[in-house]
């Protein structure tokens, strides 16, 4: 499961949870809020980082409306930009597209046929 946007320079980590117990060697139990129940919540340590305490830092809770096959609708804003790029043997159009996840926007290249035919009315 993702949480947020595809690709090589998508964000690894959704947002800091505390620990609850630790299971085994490497792996820990974390609280996980209750939109996310159908999430496993115990990480191997692969997959987790270590908060560093500041005091200025204010946790506030995210809403993550999960659906029932655990996804979430991602909402296209607009497209920025374009290129075509090119490999060895054929040529990709793409297009930057700013998208609005929850309480943030993010920009990403994406292919321009995918995007066409899922949201056709960004390019009107």
């Amino acid at each position: 499961m993702r949480f947020g946007r595809k690709g090589k320079l998508a964000s690894r980590y959704i947002s800091p949870f505390e620990v609850l117990e630790k299971v085994g060697k490497m792996a820990y139990r974390l609280a996980l809020p209750i939109s996310m129940d159908r999430i496993h919540n115990v990480f191997h340590v692969s997959l987790l980082r270590k908060y560093i305490h500041d005091p200025s830092h204010i946790l506030q809770a995210e809403d993550v409306e999960l659906k029932d096959d655990i996804t979430y609708e991602e909402c296209p804003v607009q497209i920025l930009d374009s290129k075509i790029k090119e490999l060895r043997n054929k040529n990709v159009p793409l297009v930057k597209v700013l998208w609005r996840n929850h309480n943030f926007e993010e920009a990403t290249w994406e292919v321009e046929q995918n995007m066409k035919e899922m949201y056709p009315d960004l390019f009107n």
